[in-house]
């Protein structure tokens, strides 16, 4: 597996040695260990989570407050996504910057974002199934979105080469807070 380091700190873009044979093919997923020791990122699997999403789906951007944070994994089984995540870290000095990554079932990276790192992906496909595996468990009180459209991300550029004209959002990703006004829960 190789772990490619971000433009943010505490991002990394995993990629899996596969093996072919006549069978099909095999690769390690994840590996909790060797996360560690390559990233330095402690993560142990507390809740799973599974989406299936249409082509033009954008979820997220979802967070979840300090202390916990919550360390996520992330990938696809099937379809296609470009996931974004952002430095909600308000004294990194990348703060509020966001980087994008294609993950699909061809190329089957991941994407491991450490704590105050916030998370979306635009979906390129129909029925594209994305896998999180996350560090803490889902509690409602310290989960927060901000709205997607208000961070500053290209979706539009994002979206170009995939023939996306429209996005589907959520009800509660739509109304989230803008970027500035979620500001004060953000990680410090």
């Amino acid at each position: 597996m190789k772990y490619l380091k971000s433009k943010i700190q505490g991002v990394y873009l995993l990629q899996p040695d596969t093996l072919d044979d006549d069978r099909g093919k095999f690769f390690e997923s994840f590996k909790a260990q060797q996360i560690t020791l390559e990233t330095g990122i402690e993560f142990n699997i507390a809740q799973v989570n599974n989406s299936e999403s249409r082509k033009g789906v954008i979820r997220g951007i979802h967070f979840k407050e300090a202390p916990p944070g919550q360390r996520k994994f992330v990938s696809v089984s099937s379809g296609a996504i470009i996931d974004v995540a952002i430095d909600l870290r308000r004294s990194s000095p990348t703060f509020k910057a966001w980087q994008s990554f294609e993950l699909n079932e061809s190329n089957r990276r991941s994407l491991l974002l450490g704590n105050g790192i916030g998370h979306a992906f635009l979906s390129l496909k129909d029925e594209t199934k994305v896998t999180y595996l996350c560090d803490t468990v889902f509690e409602p009180e310290k989960e927060h979105g901000i709205n997607p459209l208000s961070a500053g991300v290209d979706w539009e550029l994002l979206a170009q080469r995939s023939g996306i004209s429209e996005f589907l959002l959520s009800d509660k990703d739509r109304n989230a807070l803008n970027l500035d006004e979620a500001e004060t829960l953000l990680f410090p």
